[in-house]
């Protein structure tokens, strides 16, 4: 019996009322866009917030979790992840309704793009950004994430979560400590919805930035590739593709891992790329750029897992952990 197997059979035993989907020993490469990544000893899939409160209490509390999106900034390693790895249903966590005049309440599982849509019917404005980030909510919220001059922060009204213990908490705008692509609130709690707030706008006005965003993300991004987006963050007064490119990095490859011809910030697995190979180029380029303006790039990719015995990758001055516990 594996491990993945093992883990199954005991929260079964503890899980009589579990309603949702325990998968031992699940395949990663198929839930992360960049299509690698060794097998989670069991994803869980709850089917709602009381499912996922069930499950929590459940899970001894030596036993690592783990929470993932739709996989789109998501790189599993080749030697998979222990523990237990929860990802949200779009039927449980995936709803978007109007809450207020000027508000909106979304599941952690809706597509960015589809709370976009959700606000240009309402008539608000300040979401047209979501349109162009192939995430979701959840991840939106754990990374602050941002486009087109907006962030999530300058959205967020409250954020629901739960803890380890399975119970709930709700935090202000002010309690999830937003920064440039990052929140402080504890990696602990699993994000299961949020409310958002924006102006009321005329909707011809955020169809256009909404066509604007769509426009710029499919002729400057290779958005047909099995890539993660944007590989690392911006550093304070530059943009990161132009100090990969002037450190001749456009183009770069390990394997079939590579760095964009078309966006050079965007890593793509351009055929059979392993998570040894994209994570080997990442370095690689944090190395060259460092060489090159002495410029430290941070990953925004998540990095999670674990490295295949001798297979580990050397972080250039930097951790191999990525903290976070929720990817988009």
């Amino acid at each position: 019996m594996t491990g993945g197997d093992a883990l199954l059979a005991d929260l079964q035993a503890r899980l009589g009322d579990f309603r949702g989907r325990l998968t031992a020993n699940a395949p990663m490469e198929k839930v992360t866009w960049f299509r690698v990544g060794g097998p989670a000893d069991l994803l869980a899939m709850p089917a709602d917030e009381e499912d996922l409160a069930l499950l929590l209490a459940a899970i001894p509390v030596d036993i690592p979790v783990r929470v993932v999106g739709i996989g789109s900034n998501l790189m599993v390693r080749d030697g998979g992840i222990p523990g237990v790895v929860i990802r949200l249903s779009a039927k449980g966590f995936g709803s978007v309704e109007r809450v207020g005049e000027t508000r909106l309440r979304a599941g952690t599982a809706c597509p960015d793009k589809r709370l976009a849509a959700a606000a240009l019917d309402a008539g608000l404005a300040g979401f047209h950004f979501y349109h162009g980030i192939p995430g979701s909510v959840g991840g939106a919220l754990r990374m602050n994430a941002g486009a087109n001059g907006v962030e999530t922060r300058e959205r967020v009204v409250e954020v629901h979560a739960l803890g380890r213990d399975g119970r709930r908490h709700v935090l202000t705008n002010e309690e999830m400590g937003y920064a440039y692509r990052h929140s402080s609130a504890d990696t602990d709690l699993i994000f299961t919805g949020a409310v958002f707030e924006g102006p009321s706008g005329d909707p011809s006005d955020i169809q256009a930035k909404m066509d604007e965003v769509q426009h710029h993300r499919e002729t400057v991004q290779p958005v047909k590739e099995k890539t993660g987006g944007s590989t690392f963050k911006n550093p304070e007064g530059t943009s990161a593709w132009k100090e990969i490119d002037k450190a001749g990095c456009r183009g770069l490859m390990v394997g079939d891992a590579q760095m964009s011809e078309m966006h050079c910030n965007f890593m793509i697995n351009t055929g059979t790329a392993s998570a040894h190979d994209l994570e080997t180029l990442g370095e690689t380029v944090r190395r060259r750029v460092h060489e090159n303006s002495g410029i430290l790039l941070e990953w925004e990719i998540k990095r999670i897992g674990e490295f295949e015995p001798g297979r580990e990758v050397e972080p250039f001055l930097g951790t191999v952990d990525d903290p976070s516990v929720e990817g988009r």
